[in-house]
C-alpha cells in the first residue's frame, strides 16, 4: 500500500465525515419550515429530504467541478492531500461548533474557508482569489439579499392572491403544497452540498494520481457522497431545525411554502445556470426573514437573526483558522 493511496483514503474518509455532518447540520434547510408548520411529520420530512438529496446529487456536477478545480492550486504530490485533509477537518469542526449552539451556518463556506486556510500555508499552494470572489464571495453576499427580497415579494403576492380565501382551507392547501416545495428544496440542497463533497473527492483522486482528469466524477463517488449525505440528513439536526422553524419567526403553512419556493428556485438557478456553489443555509434563512417581514418588521426576531448573520460572517475565517492549525499538526504525515 503506497503512501499516496493511504493519503487518498484518509481524505475520502474525512470527506465522508464532513458529508455526514453536512447532512445533519443542513437537514434544517430543507425541512424546518415543513416541520414547524406541521405540513410533514419530522421523520417523513427527513425521509423526503434524504431522497431529495440523493436525486439532487446527480445534477450537481457543475458545482462539483467548480469546487474540485477552481478555488485553489495545491502543492505537488502527497503534500497536497494534507492540505485537503486539513481543510475538510476545519469545516467539520466548525459544523459541529455551530450545530452545538443551534446556529444554521453554512457548511459550504466552512469547506471553502478550510481549503483556503490550509492552502495559504502550504509550500507552492495558490489561492485563486479572483475565482473565490466571483464564485464564492459575491454569491455569498447576493444570495441572502435575493432570498430576502424574493421572499418578501412572493409572500406579498400570496397574501394578495388568496386575500379572500378561508383561512382553514388555505392552511390545509398550503400544507399539501409544502410537500412539493420541501421536496424541491431537498433536491436543491443535494445539487449544492453533495456536489461539494464530490468535488473534494475528485480533487483527492486527481492529485493522488488515481485519476487523469478533474472533469470526470466516478459513479461510486456520486453514490457514496449522496448516500452519506442522505444518511446524515435522516439522522436530523433538531437544534437547527428549532432555530429556523420557530426562533426566527412563527411560520404558518403559507409562509413556509413561500420561503421554500423562493429558496429552492435560487438554489436551482445557481446550480444549473451559474454552476456557483452557494449556501443553502443563507438562502433559506434569508427567505424566511423576507417572508416574516411581510407581517411586520417586529415579527422577525432580529436578535436571533443577528446571531445567525454573525455566524455567517465568522464561518469562513473560523474554519480557515482551524484548518491552519490542523495543517501544521498533520503536515509531517503527508510527505
Amino acid at each position: 500500500m503506497t503512501a499516496a493511496f493511504v493519503a487518498v483514503l484518509a481524505v475520502i474518509a474525512v470527506s465522508m465525515v464532513f458529508d455526514y455532518t453536512n447532512g445533519f447540520h443542513d437537514a434544517a434547510n430543507a425541512i424546518a419550515t415543513s416541520v414547524s408548520t406541521r405540513a410533514l411529520t419530522p421523520r417523513v420530512a427527513l425521509a423526503v429530504a434524504a431522497v431529495g438529496n440523493l436525486v439532487g446529487a446527480y445534477f450537481g456536477a457543475g458545482v462539483a467541478k467548480t469546487v474540485g478545480e477552481g478555488l485553489v492550486t495545491l502543492p505537488k504530490g502527497t503534500a497536497s492531500l494534507g492540505v485537503v485533509f486539513s481543510g475538510v477537518l476545519g469545516a467539520i469542526a466548525w459544523n459541529l461548533i455551530t450545530w452545538y449552539f443551534g446556529l444554521p451556518s453554512s457548511s459550504s463556506h466552512a469547506l471553502f474557508g478550510g481549503l483556503v486556510g490550509a492552502t495559504l500555508f502550504a509550500a507552492d499552494g495558490v489561492v485563486h482569489w479572483e475565482i473565490i470572489t466571483t464564485k464564492v464571495i459575491i454569491p455569498m453576499v447576493l444570495s441572502p439579499i435575493v432570498g430576502l427580497v424574493l421572499g418578501f415579494l412572493v409572500m406579498l403576492a400570496v397574501l394578495w392572491i388568496f386575500r379572500k380565501g378561508h383561512p382553514a382551507k388555505l392552511n390545509r392547501g398550503f400544507r399539501v403544497a409544502q410537500t412539493v416545495s420541501a421536496t424541491a428544496m431537498a433536491v436543491g440542497h443535494g445539487m449544492q452540498d453533495a456536489a461539494k463533497t464530490m468535488g473534494i473527492i475528485v480533487l483527492a483522486l486527481y492529485t493522488g494520481g488515481f485519476q487523469t482528469s478533474r472533469d470526470h466524477i466516478p459513479w461510486w463517488v456520486f453514490i457514496t457522497s449522496a448516500t452519506v449525505l442522505a444518511l446524515g440528513t435522516y439522522s436530523g439536526g433538531w437544534r437547527i431545525i428549532r432555530t429556523l422553524g420557530r426562533r426566527v419567526i412563527d411560520l404558518g403553512p403559507a409562509e413556509g411554502f413561500a420561503a421554500e419556493t423562493v429558496a429552492s428556485a435560487v438554489l436551482f438557478f445557481n446550480a444549473l445556470v451559474l454552476k456557483a456553489p452557494i449556501s443553502t443555509t443563507h438562502t433559506i434563512t434569508s427567505a424566511i426573514m423576507g417572508v416574516g417581514a411581510t407581517k411586520r418588521l417586529s415579527s422577525v426576531r432580529w436578535g436571533v437573526a443577528g446571531n445567525i448573520v454573525a455566524a455567517w460572517i465568522l464561518t469562513f475565517p473560523a474554519a480557515a483558522t482551524i484548518a491552519v492549525l490542523a495543517y501544521f499538526l498533520v503536515r509531517p504525515l503527508f510527505r
